[in-house]
């Protein structure tokens, strides 16, 4: 099974599922590969017969990250080139509901806290972290420790107050919600780390993605050292994403135009699974779908979104 549609002179930067409906995906996007000129947040539907654009909005500058609410269905925040977050109804034709510009540069990402459900956290390349709730006009926590742009964030599925953060200072570090400096610090790659995930089935495990080509499994329990590196991209990491239904299974995006699978359970040598090489440009965008086993969401710059279900996952 493999569906694609068009995002019609825009390119993709992010793409989820909801976590509501097995059908249903949100795709962030730019026009002229984000560097000036409008955003649009797509929403779309998977039927038998392909992808279908259900809403689009406009934004004045360029869309870099999307996370629906894990408490309304119809909601969902988006993270912008000019500084601001918005979060939007599926239910309402035009604007965004609430707007916040607390940012000093471009918000490269939002996620959504995936246990207490009512706060979300953004990164930005003023080197800041923050955390809002959807009630508050201001956020609710800062962190300023990092000291380069902060290209991601990722809440523990375990822990409700444990997030992550890779920035291209090179570390990853690990923030308690009710403190007010990191709790740890980890020096993860020799290049920027763009992408953080957690294993969605241990708890101590998480996973990055690096400028120099790299995906690297952690414990942070043993900070010195990663568990696994995984090379085989060819430039740079862009996304990675932990399977939620296999503990073992990590998918990542590229500035190579590929998305790779890897079993990290497998022989040195031997993680890579599968390559999908359908993409034109680079690959920004990766999702797994929580309700169907295997299948994935990915988009790109070559302004296609791609949905499919590797039958090497299916496998495992």
């Amino acid at each position: 099974m493999f569906f694609q549609t068009q995002t019609e002179g825009f390119n993709g930067y992010s793409v989820q599922w909801s976590p509501f409906f097995e059908n249903k995906l949100a795709v962030a996007s730019s026009s002229n590969f984000g560097l000036v000129g409008n955003g649009r947040l797509w929403l779309m539907s998977l039927g038998p017969n392909g992808l279908i654009t259900e809403r689009a909005y406009d934004t004045q500058d360029g869309l870099f990250d999307v996370a629906w609410s894990e408490v309304n269905e119809n909601q969902l925040v988006t993270s912008s080139g000019d500084g601001s977050i918005k979060m939007w109804d599926a239910t309402l034709a035009d604007y965004p509901i609430q707007n916040w510009h607390e940012h000093q540069r471009e918000v490269f990402s939002v996620e959504w806290n995936l246990i207490t459900k009512d706060v979300f956290s953004s990164s930005s390349w003023d080197h800041t972290v923050k955390i809002w709730s959807p009630n508050a006009p201001r956020s609710l926590q800062t962190y300023t420790e990092h000291t380069h742009c902060v290209y991601s964030t990722a809440w523990s599925p375990y822990n409700p107050s444990l997030l992550l953060s890779g920035s291209g200072d090179q570390t990853v570090k690990l923030w308690d919600s009710k403190a007010p400096r990191s709790a740890q610090t980890i020096r993860a790659h020799n290049n920027e780390v763009l992408s953080v995930d957690w294993n969605k089935y241990q708890d101590n495990i998480f996973v990055t993605g690096s400028v120099d080509r790299t995906v690297k499994v952690w414990d942070m329990r043993q900070p010195g050292r990663e568990l696994t590196c995984l090379a085989g991209h060819e430039y740079a990491v862009r996304r990675v994403k932990c399977s939620p239904h296999r503990p073992t299974i990590v998918a990542s995006a590229g500035y190579d135009m590929s998305v790779r699978f890897w079993d990290t359970a497998a022989p040195p040598g031997q993680n890579m699974i599968m390559v999908h090489d359908a993409h034109t440009e680079f690959v920004l965008g990766l999702d797994f779908n929580l309700y169907a086993e295997g299948q994935i969401a990915t988009c790109a710059w070559d302004e296609r979104v791609h949905v499919f279900l590797p039958p090497a996952l299916l496998q495992r």
